[in-house]
């Protein structure tokens, strides 16, 4: 496991060099909330770095139920058993393993690695929805990869914690964009013109910092952020290309 800090963000990532799984701790004044919760053999990484940090972990706050986002979820709240679980009111569902699309939904399949009924025992305490506060943090609906993914905006800072809404790894990209070097986002995404929508939305919070799913953080990411959204746009008015992207500039 790797620690990267940036102001009040820390980043916690598994295999950084061959798969990087991100899971971030914010800090607030006495305590600490957890953005995502990587994988199965992630907890006790993640209890050790907030033993490191000196603070306890008061919330677990999910941006999406794919498997390595919510890998380490029942072993965390078995340890932390008066911590707060929180994720979107629409993905509970998947959560909880249900799969079926809502009524108004771009119908497409969910892809990816979602828990089947039963397979995660915990349940959130929380659901959320768009425009509401985890502490500092601001939930900002950001559906494409699924159909309830969440971002986080720290409010003080500016960063932006976006889970798979956009990739780092292997090329910035909007979710759904196909990157050669690292296409699992893209490959498990449900919509990519919802994850369009959502980056745009994105875009217009002007986020300081950008801390994803997989990758390192960027700062001052707005530029390469308008680069990768307009990469989209052409990929998805280019029927020829289906919406798969191959842009590869601005890797990290």
């Amino acid at each position: 496991m790797k620690i990267t800090t940036n102001n009040m963000l820390h980043q916690l990532s598994f295999m950084p060099r061959l798969f990087p799984v991100n899971a971030y701790f914010t800090e607030e004044q006495d305590s600490l909330t957890l953005i995502d919760a990587a994988l199965p053999y992630s907890a006790k990484g993640i209890l050790s770095a907030a033993a490191r940090i000196g603070k306890p972990i008061r919330r677990i706050v999910l941006t999406h139920a794919h498997g390595d986002h919510i890998g380490a979820l029942d072993r965390l709240k078995t340890a932390l058993p008066e911590a707060e679980v929180l994720i979107s009111a629409r993905e509970a569902k998947l959560l909880a393993g249900d799969r079926t699309l809502e009524p108004d939904e771009t119908p497409s399949s969910v892809r990816g690695g979602v828990p089947k009924p039963g397979a995660i025992r915990t349940r959130p305490d929380t659901l959320l929805a768009d425009g509401d506060r985890v502490g500092s943090l601001l939930a900002v609906a950001t559906p494409g990869h699924t159909p309830g993914s969440m971002s986080f905006l720290d409010t003080r800072t500016g960063a932006l914690i976006a889970g798979d809404a956009l990739q780092v790894r292997g090329g910035i990209a909007v979710s759904g964009q196909m990157q050669p070097l690292f296409p699992f986002p893209a490959l498990a995404t449900w919509s990519p013109a919802e994850a369009l929508r959502s980056a745009r939305r994105l875009l217009e919070l002007k986020p300081t910092l950008l801390a994803v799913g997989h990758g390192r953080m960027l700062a001052n990411p707005r530029e390469v952020l308008t680069a990768a959204i307009q990469a989209a746009e052409r990929r998805l008015q280019s029927p020829e290309k289906g919406g798969a992207s191959h842009v590869t500039a601005n890797r990290p």
